[in-house]
This record gives structure tokens, C-alpha cells and sequence, in this order.
């Protein structure tokens, strides 16, 4: 009993803490970038004394650090850079870092091992308690990518219907005499969205000297959109061949849309089969009670 509650309070804490960190990165982040900017150009003055860094700099950094270097041990295919793009794709590239992201890997997987552990205790059975420490530990590591994957497919699906209201904003801005960067500034002005969100690094990234082609085949690589990758395609080839951007986009639009409304119907074509089985699991035993019930009953009263 007293080591379960000590399990909980230690989950709690650890839950409580990771969500203080999520919630204040953005302020910690603005402080930061604040406090370069009023020191740039003034000589850093040697720390005077111990006790000058806080416990997040002497403690919880270099703790991160060494997890994060053991997941990276235990798992060869994965590295920082992949872990980077996918974090990136998922829209939570500003609020985790990679090494952030390793480490709720190597956290979530103790806490598994240990919850595993205590239930195999509690069952009395040894071998028990190895099967589900080892399963609660994979669960436990696995549980922040599969947050990943599904944060990834949601947004890809919203950039998917974001696509052809966008196509058609950057076709009109061509056609009325602007240049493609332009024509994507405008866009990121008057849209919100992870679309815009990834045009505009996009944007960012071709002003700071990466080439047009380069910028746009990062994107793809971060989203990993078809539809995306196809308007991409359509427009390096416009710029190696020197075809009109406003045709092209108007293409891009049309077929864009056409798929989207593909997929609409798709959807709606499976939904009544998707339907089925929670009709037939929770409906038609609660019309069958009422309607028989009855029935029943009288029938029961008449043999006995």
C-alpha cells in the first residue's frame, strides 16, 4: 500500500512537471530571446560563486541529456535529425525539442517498467511480473511516438483541406502580377493553418538564402502529403521549364479540390458500413428487449 502510494505521488509530480514545462516554454522561450537581445554586444561576465544556475540548468538538462543519449543507443535507425522532421511534421516542432522528446521516451518507459513491476507484485506471481514490467516498458516507449504518428495524420489531413482555398489564393496573386515569394507572403497573411504555418517556414527559409527548390522539398519531407508533394513537383518543373506559375497553380487548384471531394465520398460511402457494428452491438439489443420483452412475458404466462 505504501509503495503504491508513493508510485502515484511520484507520477503525479512527474505528470505535473511536464505539463508546467509544455505550458511555459513559450514564455521561457520570448524571456530568452528578450534577454540576448539586451545584452548583445556587452561582455558576459564571469559567474561570480557557486549556486548561479538554476536547478533546471545543474540537474534536469544534463538528466535529459543522458536519456536522451540512451534511447539513441538502444535504437541505432533512430537519430536527432529524424526525430527533428517528425516532430516537425507533427506541428509540435516549437514545443519539443528532439532531446526533449527522446527523454519522455526513456521517462515514459521507467514509469512503465515500475507500474508493470508493482502489478505483477500485487498478483504474487514472479514470472507475471517480468511479462508485464517488459510489456508496460514497450508500451511505455512506444507511447510518445504513437502520440506523434496520430498528432502527424491529423494535421496532414487539415493540410490536405487547406490545399485548393491556398492553390487558388497563390494562383490569383500570380496572375495579378506578384512573383511566387510574394505570392506566398500574401498567402500567410491572409490565411491561418498548418498549411500556412509550413509555408511560411518555407517563406522564412528561402530569405535567408535557401533556393526555391530546396525550401519547397523540405516541406514535403515534413509533411509527406501526396497532394503536397505533387504541387511541389508541378512547380519546379514550371521554373526549369520557365512555364506561366498562374496556369500551372490553376491546375494544381482544380485537381486538388477534385480529390478532396473524392475523398468526401469515399468517406461517406464507408460510413454506413462503419456504422454496422455499433448499431448492431448496442441498438438492435435494446429493440429486440422492447419488442419481444412483451412477448415474452405473455408467452412465459401462458405455459406456466
Amino acid at each position: 500500500m505504501i509503495f503504491l502510494l508513493v508510485f502515484g505521488l511520484a507520477s503525479l509530480g512527474l505528470a505535473a512537471y511536464l505539463i508546467g514545462e509544455v505550458a511555459t516554454l513559450p514564455a521561457r522561450q520570448r524571456e530568452g530571446s528578450l534577454r540576448r537581445a539586451a545584452t548583445y554586444g556587452h561582455r558576459r561576465r564571469p559567474a561570480s560563486g557557486h549556486g548561479q544556475e538554476g536547478f533546471r540548468e545543474r540537474a534536469v538538462e544534463p538528466m535529459k541529456m543522458s536519456l536522451a543519449h540512451a534511447v539513441l543507443k538502444l535504437s541505432p535507425r533512430m537519430t536527432v535529425d529524424k526525430v527533428s522532421r517528425r516532430l516537425m511534421g507533427a506541428g509540435v516542432g516549437r514545443a519539443f525539442s528532439p532531446t526533449s522528446f527522446l527523454a519522455s521516451k526513456a521517462v515514459f518507459a521507467i514509469c512503465g517498467f515500475l507500474g508493470g513491476t508493482f502489478l505483477g507484485g500485487v498478483a504474487g506471481k514472479g514470472s507475471l511480473g517480468i511479462l508485464l514490467a517488459l510489456f508496460f516498458l514497450f508500451i511505455g516507449f512506444m507511447l510518445p511516438d504513437l502520440f506523434i504518428s496520430f498528432k502527424a495524420r491529423g494535421r496532414r489531413e487539415e493540410i490536405r483541406s487547406e490545399l485548393p482555398d491556398a492553390l487558388d489564393l497563390l494562383a490569383v496573386s500570380v496572375e495579378a502580377g506578384l512573383g511566387f515569394d510574394a505570392a506566398i507572403a500574401k498567402l500567410t497573411e491572409h490565411m491561418e493553418g498548418p498549411l500556412i504555418d509550413e509555408f511560411a517556414l518555407t517563406l522564412g527559409e528561402m530569405r535567408i538564402g535557401e533556393t526555391r527548390q530546396h525550401a519547397l522539398e523540405k516541406m514535403v519531407q515534413r509533411v509527406q502529403a501526396p497532394e503536397l508533394a505533387s504541387f511541389v513537383r508541378a512547380i519546379i518543373q514550371a521554373d526549369q521549364l520557365g512555364i506561366s506559375l498562374g496556369r500551372i497553380l490553376r491546375v494544381q487548384a482544380t485537381d486538388t479540390r477534385n480529390k478532396r471531394q473524392a475523398a468526401a465520398e469515399e468517406r461517406a460511402m464507408k460510413a454506413p458500413i462503419k456504422m454496422l457494428f455499433p448499431t448492431a452491438l448496442f441498438i438492435f439489443p435494446s429493440m429486440f428487449l422492447i419488442i419481444l420483452g412483451p412477448a415474452f412475458l405473455n408467452f412465459k404466462g401462458i405455459f406456466f
